[in-house]
């Protein structure tokens, strides 16, 4: 989604860069509560969580060797009812 989206869907007038910031800070505050708690819940919208993967080994497909892939922490998604009711509504 563009910013200008988000500008044209705002209710005061925003302009491009007003909206940005707000968006950055929005994106910052949740990165640094996924840092600190590793979940971050928005009722209505979803769950962020981070979630870790333990090392395991796997195939080069081009060579055919096994190598391990080292164990990293990823981010994960759980969509909330309200989000998953608009996405599978029917048109």
């Amino acid at each position: 989604m563009s910013i200008q989206k988000i500008v044209d869907q705002m209710p005061e007038k925003l302009s491009k860069k007003q909206a940005t910031n707000q968006v950055t800070r929005v994106l910052d505050a949740l990165q640094k509560a996924l840092e600190e708690t590793g979940e971050v819940n928005i009722i209505g919208f979803g769950k962020f969580e981070v979630r870790e993967r333990p090392a395991r080994m796997g195939i080069n497909p081009q060579t055919k060797e096994r190598i391990e892939i080292e164990a990293k922490k990823t981010l994960g998604f759980k969509p909330g009812k309200t989000i998953k009711d608009k996405l599978n509504k029917k048109v």
